[in-house]
């Protein structure tokens, strides 16, 4: 199986909002590995890792988000996730 991994940073209305756990939600759904975290300067930043069809419908997600949050800029760049992570984690 083709594994990407992709860290996302996402920036607008997306702390205090249910971002993180909205996106938890969408990446078990979808069977996407990988995290999420609240950065101090106000963004989001989120691994995700699975499919190329999983990654696209999370990076489509990802860029609107959940309701109430308002995202503004969304950048996607290539990484890694650490061997054996399992599940989709807020950290």
């Amino acid at each position: 199986m083709n594994t990407v991994c992709l860290l996302a940073s996402i920036s607008g209305r997306v702390q205090g909002v249910g971002f993180r756990y909205c996106t938890q939600r969408e990446a078990r759904r979808l069977s996407i590995r990988g995290w999420v975290e609240n950065q101090p300067d106000g963004s989001v930043l989120a691994c995700i890792c699975g499919t190329p069809e999983q990654i696209k419908l999370m990076q489509t997600w990802l860029r609107h988000g959940p309701d109430g949050a308002i995202v503004d800029q969304v950048s996607f760049s290539d990484t890694n996730l650490p061997e054996g992570h399992q599940g989709f984690l807020i950290r």
